[in-house]
């Protein structure tokens, strides 16, 4: 009997597609899509799973004559991804809950149900490349064959249990043609936009779903520079970003730029471009994709954000791997508590950890 597939749909291109790809394959393919917590109210916003997106989503099953299911996962996404995100901004970090929710809601929530459904592999539309090594059991994962779609770094956080039982059809493919293979297949998502947004803010700015949810964490405090000079007040830590220079409401002779924050004395700090950048961090909560970390320190490429551009360092495991420290060849600007630092080897993924202490330098930073 062929293999089977629960894919995880999302009324999205990306994800039709893969669906139909793996029936095309000969795979049994079921569809199956995920009701995640939206605001009172703004359910129609909810970028993942709208009443427009799950009907589109029913449509791409109907037409590829596929099973389709829906699994309430509304309370574990709100009591995981989004209070994550708060408790983030709680603490002055800038979270990323998209890893929150590959790792307990797609990799858990939607895997779990998949495996009682009988499946033998969870497959979704992100643009990533699975690997399996000559040994025939270690898994590895690479960068899209789509350098501007590539989402391996939101799938860092991926265990070799979890990828044994993942597939990802559309990673050795450009944008363009996965479009193209929608048209050809008769998807009627295949002229849909992409999404960029995060699915529970619906396109609001992060700040306004803050003050509605958690609105203790934005105490007015303290603006300073490096040095201890007080320069007036701000609104609250989460209304910043590490690198925002607008809207700080400063009076300066030259542009400030937002530096760090000291969570415990709830001081943000400000100065020039100048002094904006570090040459190491400290990440923690590391996963190693191979399952194993690295016995010495090593060479990699590292990003400190999804779109950020990678930077060549040294890794440094520390605590079994646990934890490591990065040097930068050069000064890397926007580093940001509470955002990732993956590692790569040219199109091998290795690992990542969420970022929680940047050095700062001064000087020689080339802009």
């Amino acid at each position: 009997m062929n293999a089977h597939v629960v894919v995880g749909m999302s009324g999205g291109v990306d994800s039709s597609v893969a669906a139909a790809l793996l029936k095309q394959q000969g795979y049994r393919v079921t569809g199956m899509m995920l009701r995640l917590w939206s605001e009172p109210g703004r359910e129609d916003s909810n970028r993942c799973c709208t009443p427009d997106s799950m009907a589109l989503a029913r449509r791409v099953a109907a037409k590829l004559d596929i099973p389709f299911y829906v699994v309430d996962a509304k309370d574990a996404f709100r009591s995981t991804v989004v209070q994550a995100f708060l408790d983030g901004y709680a603490a002055a970090r800038t979270p990323n809950p998209c890893l929150v929710c590959n790792r307990l809601i797609r990799w858990g929530v939607l895997l779990e149900h998949a495996l009682a459904l009988g499946a033998d592999y969870l497959a979704t539309g992100h643009y990533v490349r699975r690997r399996t090594m000559d040994d025939g059991r270690r898994i590895e994962l690479l960068r899209a064959v789509d350098r501007l779609k590539d989402q391996s770094y939101v799938l860092h956080v991926l265990n070799q249990e979890q990828l044994s039982r993942s597939l990802f059809p559309i990673g050795e493919y450009p944008k363009l043609q996965i479009r193209r293979f929608a048209d050809s297949f008769g998807l009627p998502t295949a002229k849909r936009p992409d999404s960029q947004d995060l699915c529970f803010l619906a396109g609001e700015d992060y700040r306004a779903f803050i003050r509605r949810h958690a609105p203790e964490i934005l105490r007015p405090g303290p603006i300073s520079t490096r040095g201890g000079e007080a320069l007036g007040e701000h609104t609250g830590l989460a209304d910043y970003t590490i690198g925002q220079r607008k809207g700080l409401g400063v009076p300066s002779a030259v542009p400030l730029y937002v530096l760090g924050k000291d969570a415990a004395a709830n001081m943000l700090i400000v100065g020039p471009q100048a002094e904006l950048g570090s040459r190491e961090l400290t990440a923690v909560d590391v996963n190693w994709i191979s399952g194993e970390a690295p016995a010495a320190p090593f060479r990699a490429d590292v990003k400190t954000r999804y779109t950020a551009r990678e930077a060549a360092a040294e890794v440094t495991p520390l605590e079994g791997g646990s934890r490591v420290q990065v040097r930068f060849d050069a000064p890397v600007r926007d580093i940001t508590p509470g955002q990732s630092a993956v590692f790569y080897d040219g199109d091998t993924l290795l690992g990542g950890g969420v970022i929680v202490q940047e050095f700062r330098v001064a000087s020689n930073l080339e802009m």
